[in-house]
């Protein structure tokens, strides 16, 4: 084994050109490594106007890279890679799952030669289908035929497709270059600690070089691969994401290191998730009661971390064979059996004209944003507010509260109306009824905000919303959302400032744990 930080004079030059590749990269609208924040890139909620064109092409839509992307286009995992060469203590593969919204879970183990088939069928179903990630059920990189075998089958058939892969790592050295020859180039790495003794609590073992490693030395291991691939990506120019695990008690803290040292070695974005860990799940953390942080703990890391670098807050979690928008699950309908069965007419043409559409309308939102916030210019106000909101995509108040599986939260302030993160919910109105017990769910959920917006509500969880000092918002339905939040926001300032109404700090709300992908 190489140790990434001993690869004498070839390692300090390697790291030299990471240097000057991410400051070449961020170089642009105010975005340099040095000075100021510090940041190594715009980040998701980075523009076309915030990016080199080169960086810009390759996020532009992909839903995962850019927060502004998500709200328009699709992204599809392909289940082709069952084994792995890791385990985790907040992992437990399971096979044949319709029910669960979580990494690592999937319906249906496909070939390469059925993944193919099923990539056309989405994406002429799907036209703003635009990203195909390999990211389990196990480790794409152990199963690296099969991988690499889907990826060749897509490239011929699909060309407009992005690829993408998510990796633990541990495999990724050996892979890098054959990545970069598929034209892959955008890379996840889940990165949980840089400390051996924090791994230890997290990996019982890994499996490398045909040899198992428990405890300690396991980690040290992987720990080492993951940041030397990680700067053989930077060199390469592959963008890369890295995936935390928030584990509160375990690593919590020590991210903020692990966020520093990712950032150091060319990462594009980190993305800090919550650890999902109910019983039900059969994972060690689950089976041994290791909780989950609260909204405010997870919101409150990532703010602490935005600071050295730009933080993913849009991550859904996806399953390894999620198909759709981030926050819906379309895979039911792509089931082995039915796209056999289907007449694929994949029709690149209408594919492009379709997602140009979609791209005007991306604009309008984006125009319509700016053009709200000049309505704030000048304004000053210590106050941040969150509003949860109900929609079904295309960056609009589209959903009937009863009817979401999903709240997407914004924090406004004079600065404007900024995306933090999402709450998934249990569905509220199901066979046309409100479920009442299911109602102090969705509450706990958005507990910390201050409004809702929502397409439609009835009577009584309006009711319920506003006894917990939840602003139930239905006047902007149909509208842009952040168009609307910035609206909202000016008027509540005007009526603070009038006395109408006086500003309460919220809560904390939970992250919900046992939330299904179906009713």
């Amino acid at each position: 084994m190489q140790n990434h930080t001993a690869a004498g004079s070839a390692g300090v030059n390697a790291a030299v050109n990471i240097e000057d590749i991410m400051q070449q990269v961020a170089e642009h609208k105010g975005c340099g490594t040095s000075g100021g924040s510090g940041k190594a890139s715009c980040g998701s909620g980075a523009g076309e106007n915030d990016l080199p064109p080169e960086i810009w092409e390759k996020v532009k839509n992909h839903p995962c890279y850019s927060e502004e992307a998500h709200h328009h286009y699709a992204r599809m995992h392909v289940a082709v890679a069952p084994a792995c060469n890791i385990q985790c203590n907040y992992c437990n593969r399971k096979y044949d799952c319709a029910n669960e919204s979580r990494p690592g879970v999937v319906s249906e183990k496909l070939t390469p030669e059925q993944a193919a088939k099923k990539v056309l069928a989405v994406a002429s179903t799907i036209p703003q289908m635009t990203v195909l990630g390999i990211a389990g059920p196990g480790d794409p990189l152990a199963n690296p035929e099969k991988t690499f075998k889907t990826f060749e089958l897509i490239a011929k058939t699909a060309p407009d497709i992005k690829l993408c892969v998510s990796t633990n790592g541990l495999a990724l050295p050996d892979h890098v270059e054959r990545l970069s020859q598929y034209n892959i180039d955008h890379v996840t790495i889940t990165i949980n600690m840089i400390d051996p003794e924090v791994g230890a609590k997290i990996y019982p073992w890994i499996y490398y070089n045909k040899k198992r490693y428990t405890g300690v030395e396991a980690a040290k291991i992987l720990t080492d691969r993951q940041l030397q691939g990680l700067e053989m990506l930077t060199e390469r120019g592959i963008l890369s994401k890295i995936n935390s695990v928030m584990i509160p008690g375990i690593n919590d803290q020590h991210l903020v290191e692990v966020n520093k040292a990712v950032k150091s070695r060319g990462a594009f974005l980190h993305n800090i998730m919550p650890l999902i860990s109910a019983p039900e799940h059969g994972t060690v953390f689950g089976l041994t009661g290791q909780r989950g942080p609260t909204a405010q703990e997870l919101k409150a890391l990532q703010d602490q971390c935005e600071g050295e670098m730009n933080m993913m807050r849009h991550c859904r979690q996806c399953r390894a064979d999620a198909v759709g928008l981030l926050g819906e699950d379309r895979s039911a309908e792509f089931t082995t059996d039915k796209i056999m069965e289907m007449e694929v007419n994949y029709d690149l043409d209408a594919r492009k004209a379709y997602q140009e559409a979609v791209e005007k309308e991306r604009q309008a939102v984006v125009a319509a944003k700016q053009e709200e916030l000049q309505t704030l210019a000048g304004a000053h106000s210590d106050i941040k507010m969150l509003i949860a909101v109900a929609t079904k995509g295309g960056g609009k108040v589209n959903e009937h509260f009863g009817h979401a599986t999903e709240f997407q939260i914004y924090e406004l302030s004079t600065s404007g109306a900024k995306f933090v993160g999402h709450r998934r919910v249990d569905l509220y109105c199901q066979g046309g009824y409100g479920e009442e017990d299911t109602l102090g769910t969705v509450i706990r959920a958005i507990n910390d905000c201050h409004a809702v917006f929502v397409a439609k509500i009835g009577g009584c969880p309006k009711n319920d919303l506003k006894t917990a000092g939840i602003d139930p918002v239905d006047q902007y339905a149909g509208q842009f959302i952040e168009q609307s939040a910035i609206a909202y926001f000016r008027e509540y300032l005007e009526k603070v400032a009038a006395g109408e109404i006086e500003h309460v700090v919220k809560g904390d709300a939970e992250i919900r744990q046992g939330a299904l992908i179906a009713a």
